[in-house]
């Protein structure tokens, strides 16, 4: 009877190893990154009143900038970073903060370099709000899964990114354009060990 057990647990077990080594097996499915993202990558889009009136539309706004500074630091990361289109991508990125400092990108860039990536994606972002004092200030929450150059799966790590909404006014209308105060926030953001999201 032990023995007959052990032979059905075997059985069964097989196929759940299987399942398992294929499924940690994940493949980065998104895009490619290329000259095609720099180019929409530029951080000059307003946003109208009405256009942020949900929570839904700021979600999808931030994460749609999100996704793409990390498209870019991808491709910046990948390079040379000392050629003509290095330095129009660095700019680029430089462009989606407020502040145009070299250390509000030096996490980002340091954690990409040393883990090798070369696609991220973007999942699960929420927004929140936060008030210190008179100031309400505005955080994005979000994972982040890491890729290398093969679209092996490598990491999926937490992070937190305060951004603001400024006002920029277009032609008599009230326009907001996008911008992060930090991004990577050292202090908040941990690495989970977990399959990524599907």
């Amino acid at each position: 009877m032990k023995k007959l057990n052990k032979n059905i647990w075997w059985l069964l077990s097989f196929p759940m190893i299987i399942v398992g080594m294929h499924s940690c097996n994940k493949k980065y499915e998104g895009d490619d990154n290329s000259l095609e993202t720099i180019r929409n990558a530029n951080n000059n889009v307003t946003y109208s009143k009405s256009k942020l009136d949900s929570l839904q539309a700021i979600n999808l706004i931030t994460s749609q900038k999100v996704q793409d500074l990390l498209d870019l630091s991808t491709l910046y990361t990948s390079g040379n970073k000392d050629t003509e289109i290095d330095s129009v991508i660095y700019t680029q990125m430089q462009a989606h903060f407020l502040t145009k400092d070299s250390n509000n990108l030096k996490p980002l860039l340091k954690e990409m370099d040393s883990l090798n990536v070369r696609y991220a994606k973007v999942s699960n972002l929420s927004t929140s709000k936060s008030v210190v004092e008179k100031d309400t200030l505005d955080f994005a929450n979000f994972d982040v899964e890491y890729y290398d150059k093969k679209r092996t799966y490598l990491t999926t790590v937490q992070r937190k990114a305060q951004y603001m909404l400024k006002a920029s006014p277009v032609k008599f209308k009230k326009e907001f354009k996008f911008y992060f105060d930090s991004f990577y926030k050292k202090e908040s953001d941990t690495t989970k060990t977990t399959k990524p999201a599907n």
